[in-house]
């Protein structure tokens, strides 16, 4: 599950980035990277280590 989150990061930082530059979607990017830094410090902060089965 946490691979999942850091893989939704980082292809949502690589959206914002790629409409960052063409200047394309506008405040729908800008939303997205916030909901990715939500996950992010929710993840660092919760600090639990993965089990692996």
């Amino acid at each position: 599950m946490v691979a999942l989150l850091w893989f939704i990061l980082l292809v949502v930082l690589a959206v914002w980035l790629v409409g960052f530059l063409l200047n394309i979607a506008g405040g729908f990017i800008h939303i997205l990277l916030a909901v990715a830094l939500i996950i992010l410090i929710w993840n660092l902060l919760s600090g639990r280590s993965s089990s692996r089965a």
